[in-house]
């Protein structure tokens, strides 16, 4: 919902043009070719699809539906909840609350939610999710989400309310091996409106 330049000098319009333009395209092109030989699957919300995997019997359906359908719904969550650093606003007092009250300050929270970041090894994500009504923070490797019930061994499962992409592709044009000074600057272009509307709901 903006221009790939938007981002800058965060996020470069160079890597959100990649991003954006060839990394999710191929996951929706994947998710698309899956779901052509399971036209049942394909009128799923795909958010209830991914909940649901486990009961897909067939592997070679399962792992393009998991991988490239992970891939589409964790993507177009993160643009979402991205936003130009002059657009990026400041958290609800509502959701700030309830921040403070999981992790004790939001600069214990966002000091948290880097190093799960940080530490997630290889490509993965970083995830602020409510589980039964509490704010946790996880990771899940490749294109895996709180979503997916039974496949994420170690992670919380949960409802998204921020995420955070750690895939190389996702910083290393601007940042090289530098992922902790991506993080750092991810919270420049943090759409918080929309934050807390995921919180909301």
């Amino acid at each position: 919902p903006y221009d790939f330049a938007a981002l800058e000098p965060h996020i470069d319009a160079k890597t959100m043009e990649i991003h954006h333009g060839k990394h999710h395209a191929t996951y929706i092109a994947g998710l698309n070719a899956a779901l052509a030989k399971a036209p049942d699957l394909a009128k799923q919300p795909l958010e209830e699809l991914l909940a649901a995997l486990p009961g897909v019997a067939d592997e070679t359906l399962r792992t393009p539906l998991r991988n490239h359908g992970g891939g589409h719904w964790n993507h177009t969550f993160f643009w979402e909840t991205l936003a130009p650093a002059s657009k990026s606003g400041e958290p609800s007092e509502a959701f700030a609350g309830a921040i403070s009250s999981a992790f004790g300050s939001m600069d214990a929270f966002k000091k948290a939610f880097a190093e799960a970041a940080a530490k997630r090894f290889g490509s993965g994500w970083a995830w602020l999710i409510l589980q039964d009504g509490k704010l946790k923070i996880t990771s899940t490797p490749n294109q895996d989400n709180p979503l997916m019930k039974g496949l994420v061994p170690d992670a919380e499962l949960g409802t998204p309310i921020l995420g955070l992409d750690v895939w190389e592709h996702a910083y290393y044009l601007h940042y090289q091996n530098r992922r902790p000074d991506y993080i750092a600057a991810f919270w420049n272009v943090v759409n918080w409106d929309v934050v807390a509307e995921n919180f909301a709901k």
